[in-house]
């Protein structure tokens, strides 16, 4: 191991790890506050690797928070969706895990395949600086984004706002459907979140260890492993 790895991935002896909770499909809390979930065990994972060191999950309600604590030095690493609006301050890993978006719209809508969205006077429901926020913000020419923080409030926006649309995660929207009679969820995706490990830009040789470990996680099966463990329907292990 490079001896600048520990130094800049535990600078104080134990690793912080950025958790974005509103991510319920790779973390979960428990009664007891204690966390589970894939992610919480990939990083009790690379902490064995990293000699044992004991973790500290940095909590945060959405990516767009955990994002934030890049240029805080909230963190050591972070899981979060890789987003080029996200690398200005953050070194990513490629993928290791990847989630389908896609979007839901309500009961007698006219809307019926995802080329239908970006039209003209079409407005979305999207969670504020999700990652598929981002996907969509550089991406739409016509439809309108109108943001929630959070996924439960962008669902909530687009009920009692009665919008045209609901982005998000396909395995949120496949629960969500079946709390609105009529709704559908469109065939296909716009995205695929890409979910990766981060860590602070100008922590080089981190980043370039974080590369590795992501790359034998899967080659390995570990993801996959977790996956199912897990029960984290609807996320394939990432190319």
């Amino acid at each position: 191991m490079n001896p600048n790895v520990k130094s800049e991935l535990i600078p104080s002896g134990k690793l912080r790890v950025g958790v974005n909770l509103g991510n319920f499909l790779l973390v979960n809390r428990k009664p007891d506050g204690a966390l589970h979930g894939v992610v919480p065990d990939l990083a009790q994972e690379l902490a064995r690797r990293l000699g044992g060191v004991p973790v500290e999950h940095v909590t945060s309600p959405g990516a767009g928070q955990v994002a934030d604590g890049a240029k805080a030095g909230a963190w050591d690493i972070a899981f979060i969706g890789a987003e080029p609006a996200r690398a200005a301050e953050i070194a990513f890993t490629n993928a290791y895990l990847e989630i389908p978006a896609t979007y839901l719209v309500p009961a007698g809508s006219a809307i019926t395949a995802l080329a239908e969205v970006d039209r003209p006077g079409v407005r979305i429901a999207t969670a504020a600086r999700s990652a598929y926020d981002l996907y969509l913000s550089r991406s739409l020419k016509h439809a309108q984004l109108v943001r929630a923080e959070g996924i439960p409030a962008s669902y909530d926006l687009f009920v009692n706002e009665k919008l045209d649309a609901l982005s998000g995660l396909l395995p949120r929207l496949t629960a969500d459907v079946t709390r609105l009679p009529g709704a559908r969820i469109l065939e296909g995706k716009f995205t695929a979140v890409q979910q990766a490990i981060g860590t602070p830009k100008a922590r080089t040789a981190a980043a370039a260890y974080l590369v590795e470990f992501v790359a034998d996680i899967k080659r390995s099966g570990l993801v996959a492993q977790l996956i199912e463990k897990h029960g984290a329907k609807g996320t394939n292990v990432a190319a």
